[in-house]
């Protein structure tokens, strides 16, 4: 899902990390590299801008990929807490809303997942999710400070889209309470492989 941090691992360390991947701890000696740092900068830009032309075409919203991608995407569910986040997104346009000043990098705060027809709970969570981006997309106030988006028909292929792109990943569920893994090492190298 993410070709441009295969790549350039394996340029960095070789090949061996696809089936060893304690080699992994070869980057250590890479974390001042410049040149190093530089490419993986441009690899999580590609990633990012590649989800915003994404997020144009199916979504109708135009978002910055220089701004922070924080997203939430798991299945919906009111032990994951996708609920607590839109109270995030709510409190951070509160916030923008009482001083249009304040200085704060834009983020584009980005929701997925699916959810059992019959959920009520998730219609509901969903529903509220969609109604504050409305709010918040077309809110002249804000100066695209922040943006709002729930990615519809989350499947693989909009994970492959999502993960690689993501710069928060607020996956947060209540303790003990997690049905299935979350993919620490998916999240750690942000969809590498």
């Amino acid at each position: 899902s993410n070709p441009g941090l295969t790549e350039l691992i394996t340029d960095a360390i070789g090949e061996g990390w696809k089936s060893y991947p304690d080699q992994l701890e070869k980057l250590l000696k890479l974390k001042d590299d410049a040149a190093f740092l530089q490419r993986l900068s441009q690899v999580k830009r590609a990633n990012k801008a590649r989800l915003a032309g994404y997020i144009q075409e199916h979504n109708g919203i135009r978002v910055d990929p220089d701004s922070v991608f924080d997203i939430q995407v798991k299945r919906i569910h009111a032990y994951k807490r996708q609920l607590l986040f839109a109270f995030k997104v709510m409190d951070t346009y509160n916030a923008l809303k009482a001083d249009p000043n304040l200085d704060i990098r834009p983020h584009t705060f980005i929701f997925a997942g699916k959810a059992a027809g019959s959920y009520y709970f998730a219609k509901e969570v969903i529903k509220l999710i969609n109604s504050i981006a409305e709010v918040v997309n077309n809110d002249p106030d804000i100066n695209d400070k922040i943006k709002v988006v729930f990615v519809e028909n989350f499947c693989v292929s909009t994970a492959q889209l999502i993960y690689p792109a993501a710069e928060i990943s607020e996956q947060i569920s209540t303790a003990g309470k997690e049905a299935s893994g979350t993919g620490n090492m998916k999240f750690m190298l942000n969809g590498a492989i």
